[in-house]
């Protein structure tokens, strides 16, 4: 039977530390790489072709959303487990747009990753209990999320720029980390403002924190 091939993407050593005894205590798992930043692990997902890619959505040079669009886009056979630290509808919403077929959060990872993993290499998507939880609350909602808790009608796209904005980054380097050019950049801006109805970049800043798009 062939091994279950797996990448570790993490910028925290710790994190990469523990993951890999943890992920290769299963028969027939085998760790074939570690990335350490999101750009990476696209590189790193062409070249070695994994099964799976346990990737965390907060690493440096690359988002873990983007990164996710374009593993998908060029390694469509490997699936991608979103392994993050923030619980929110909004983030959920971009990860499975942009691709990935499960999401665990950091503090379960002991009891929820290895049964997600396994549902991967069988192709089969996989919700954490917590996870399923946020997208159940969406569903209660009527499937409508609100500016409270939701993206508002925002495409993965204009969510994504949402979060690079409001971290800091101006429409230069937004353009370049989603391979985009200032022109689209601007034109996004100019949406997401429209649709969430703000005139202040402040506004788009405080709803970028509600929705833990970014940290406070």
């Amino acid at each position: 039977m062939a091994k279950t091939r797996i990448l570790i993407a993490d910028d925290h050593d710790i994190v990469l530390r523990g993951l890999r005894p943890l992920l290769e205590s299963e028969a027939g798992w085998e760790i074939c790489g570690e990335a350490v930043d999101g750009r990476q692990a696209v590189e790193m997902c062409v070249q070695l072709k994994p099964d799976v890619i346990v990737l965390d959505i907060a690493m440096p040079l690359l988002d873990g959303v983007e990164a996710t669009r374009q593993i998908r886009q060029q390694c469509p056979d490997t699936e991608v487990l979103a392994f993050t630290g923030r619980e929110s509808e909004t983030l959920v919403h971009s990860l499975f747009a942009a691709g990935a077929r499960a999401c665990v959060l950091k503090n379960e990872a002991g009891d929820q990753l290895i049964p997600a993993i396994k549902a991967l290499a069988q192709h089969q998507p996989y919700l954490a209990s917590r996870v399923s939880r946020v997208v159940f609350e969406r569903y209660l909602q009527g499937g409508s999320p609100s500016e409270q808790g939701g993206t508002c009608g925002l495409t993965a796209r204009e969510v994504e720029t949402v979060r690079l904005l409001a971290s800091g980054k101006g429409n230069k380097d937004v353009a370049c980390e989603l391979g985009i050019s200032v022109k689209t950049v601007e034109s996004h801006r100019a949406a997401i403002m429209r649709k969430l109805g703000f005139t202040a970049f402040s506004d788009l800043v405080r709803y970028a924190v509600r929705n833990s798009l970014v940290e406070p």
